[in-house]
């Protein structure tokens, strides 16, 4: 079917207390990998593309891969634009054909970050495109992304304001996770997380799940979280399927072999994140 919007896709989600699993994709062999999961497990999927992959490649470029396979799928897909950096790149993902736009102003001060949600998220809203905002820090490092060694939570009151005074479509928290490989295991504030969903009216966003327990991840579903963000742990899964085929045949020259390798590990994955994120069966 066609690429949808995150709109239908969270409210769903929201609606019914589960959450949908929104994952990284480097190039055409995850892509085919994340959608052929949500096919086999009839679930929604949301696939993201954070700046430093866009600049690798181009906006166009994963429009076009993404779309396409989407059209040949029987499930909700939509194209996500993660930590958007900028004014500037979340316009020109509108312009491409995003479906969903993500701009990250957690790095400035509270009224600048609201400054700057608010004009994307009127400059999105006549072409009826959702937008997440993040409010609080999420530290760690991915791609380019560098949140810092410490994470400064989002505050409830600070939240219900923000989400008023934006009027975005949905809200990645600070709850104590992080991007990248965790050291240890972390410490989720859930309580903190509960009283952001009493008070906001939006799908909040857990960003940094790579690496988080199973148990931890539903607990915050549970506690009002509707989009758990996967990333390394995908380049993780493709990258071994590909170290294994190599290894075990150094001579391989064929891209089709140890990339059929790496969609097969990335399929496995995100089927286990899909049914732990309970989206198994709704799309």
């Amino acid at each position: 079917m066609p690429l949808v919007t995150t709109s239908q896709i969270l409210s769903d989600a929201r609606n019914g207390r589960y959450a949908v699993g929104a994952f990284n994709v480097e190039n055409m062999e995850m892509v085919m990998a994340v959608i052929q999961a949500a096919e086999e497990l009839n679930a929604p999927a949301i696939l993201q593309t954070t700046p430093s992959t866009v600049k690798y490649a181009g906006l166009d470029l994963y429009l076009a891969n993404v779309k396409t396979a989407a059209e040949r799928a029987e499930v909700p897909v939509a194209l996500h634009l993660d930590h958007g950096s900028d004014f500037r790149l979340a316009m020109q993902a509108l312009r491409t054909g995003y479906t969903s736009i993500m701009i990250d102003g957690s790095h400035e001060a509270f009224e600048v970050n609201i400054e700057l949600t608010r004009r994307v998220v009127e400059a999105c809203m006549p072409s009826n495109i959702p937008v997440e905002a993040e409010l609080g820090k999420v530290g760690g490092k991915e791609d380019d992304l560098d949140g810092g060694e410490g994470s400064a939570y989002t505050d409830p009151e600070e939240a219900k304001m923000f989400v008023e005074k934006t009027g975005v479509n949905s809200l990645a928290v600070a709850i104590g996770t992080a991007h990248g490989i965790y050291k240890g295991e972390p410490k989720l504030d859930l309580e903190r997380l509960s009283e952001i969903a009493r008070a906001v009216a939006i799908p909040l966003v857990l960003h940094g799940a790579s690496g988080l327990p199973d148990e931890t991840v539903k607990m915050a579903i549970e506690r009002g979280i509707c989009k758990v963000n996967y990333a390394t742990e995908l380049r993780i899964a493709y990258s071994e399927g590909v170290k294994e085929v190599l290894k075990e045949n150094p001579e391989t020259i064929d891209p089709k072999k140890y990339g059929s390798a790496g969609i097969s590990k990335v399929k496995r994955f995100v089927k286990e994140k899909m049914i732990t994120c309970g989206c198994a069966g709704k799309g």
